[in-house]
């Protein structure tokens, strides 16, 4: 027989990003059919770097057996309370409580303080400790819009308790698409909503500028940086106004408020019309318009076999020179070959005198492990008072993470 000091599937853990190591994160499963798809969560948050442990109702335990979940986690269920008080311990010993799938049962019982079931007991002891409570709603939608469980979830966020939305599907509020809800729950256990009440508009991605109906110019931007920025910034509790170049990230853009355009002038015209109607607090510039447009543009496609276009070239028109009037705190972003961070910082320094970023953002595009078309970015920081701060080589969506907290140092001051 082999002893295993460590069980074989907490290996995972760390294995795609380190963001939630030391976080211990007890996750409760109720008797939604939906259940088997928060192995899956499970296993995700272990790959980001927490320690997971699982509850599980009577109910979810017919549905799947609990060894499936010890298999997930390497880790004992607890489905049953012994009288050794495992609703406290279990409430001082983990970071915070994840309640997914939710039914409505469970969410109106913690709503109303009914501790009759191990999962509401415990949550109640989270709720009273202050520890970070999510809950992530699955059922059928005529459930989810009652009158009750609409009251339950409004009391619920009354108390500080971050309910997940689920998707709406005809007519069943389905559990969120994985991605998005470890994301979320990632952005929410190391950030909380400290960007509630803030508007922040993002630019994200190429733009083209076309010469005839199909050939254009444009750039190898995927759009992933922007999207991070967007997304992180909305899952803090921002109202987020994205405005997207045609990206080709395969990070999806989660924020409700998205503008597609194409051009150039089609991207300055959407950002400029969004701050006359509204006060933003901050414009981060992370696209990447294209600076040059053909001075012609023919209406149809040139036949390439008998034609050779002569072209000409022209600037394209600057977002941040057309938007320093409205008084927005503007981040602007600098994409440079250079050969070393000194290099970097110098261009970036001219970049934000010339069009008056209050903080710009820099990275070397001579690199290939990063930058354009890349999941990663390493990219320095600097102020207008010229404090230089380098967020090192990342995932973008953890590079995202450190841009906004410097972001929103900034709006303190």
């Amino acid at each position: 027989m082999h002893t295993y000091m460590v069980h074989p599937s907490k290996k995972i853990i760390g294995s795609i990003s380190k963001e939630l190591s030391g976080k211990r994160i007890l996750l409760a499963v109720t008797g939604s059919v939906a259940i088997y798809k928060s192995l899956d969560l499970a296993r995700n948050l272990m790959r980001f770097g927490a320690e997971v442990n699982v509850m599980m109702s009577k109910d979810a335990s017919k549905l799947i057996s609990p060894e499936m979940f010890k298999w997930a986690t390497g880790n004992d269920v607890n489905v049953r309370l012994t009288g050794d008080l495992e609703h406290v311990t279990l409430a001082e010993d983990n970071d915070v409580m994840i309640i997914s799938p939710s039914t409505a049962n469970t969410i109106v019982k913690i709503a109303y303080g009914i501790a009759d079931t191990p999962i509401t007991v415990t949550a109640l002891n989270f709720i009273g400790m202050k520890k970070s409570l999510i809950v992530v709603p699955s059922m059928h939608l005529q459930m989810y819009i009652s009158p009750q469980v609409v009251s339950a979830i409004d009391r619920l966020k009354g108390m500080g308790v971050e309910i997940i939305e689920p998707d709406i599907v005809g007519d069943i509020a389905h559990y969120p698409e994985l991605e998005y809800l470890t994301y979320r729950i990632t952005s929410y256990i190391l950030r909380g909503r400290d960007l509630a009440g803030l508007n922040i508009l993002v630019t994200a991605g190429p733009t083209r500028e076309y010469l005839d109906t199909v050939r254009f110019i444009s750039n190898p931007s995927s759009g992933t940086m922007g999207i991070s920025i967007a997304n992180e910034a909305y899952f803090r509790g921002a109202n987020v106004k994205l405005v997207s170049g045609p990206i080709s990230s395969r990070l999806r853009p989660y924020v409700k408020d998205i503008s597609h355009v194409e051009s150039t002038e089609e991207m300055l015209n959407e950002v400029t019309k969004n701050l006359e109607k509204a006060k933003y607090d901050a414009v981060i510039l992370a696209g990447a318009p294209a600076d040059y447009k053909f001075s012609t543009k023919s209406n149809t496609k040139i036949d390439s076999h008998t034609e050779i276009p002569k072209v000409e070239l022209e600037r394209t028109p600057k977002i941040s020179e057309h938007i320093k009037k409205y008084g927005v705190f503007l981040v602007g972003f600098s994409a440079e070959t250079v050969n070393s961070d000194e290099e970097l910082i110098e261009k970036a320094k001219i970049k934000m005198k010339r069009h008056g970023f209050d903080l710009i953002v820099a990275n070397n595009v001579r690199r290939k492990d990063i930058g354009f078309s890349s999941d990663y970015n390493e990219v320095i920081v600097i102020d207008k008072i010229g404090n230089v701060r380098k967020i090192e080589k990342n995932f973008k969506t953890v590079v995202a993470r450190r841009i906004l907290d410097i972001v929103r140092e900034e709006l303190r001051r």
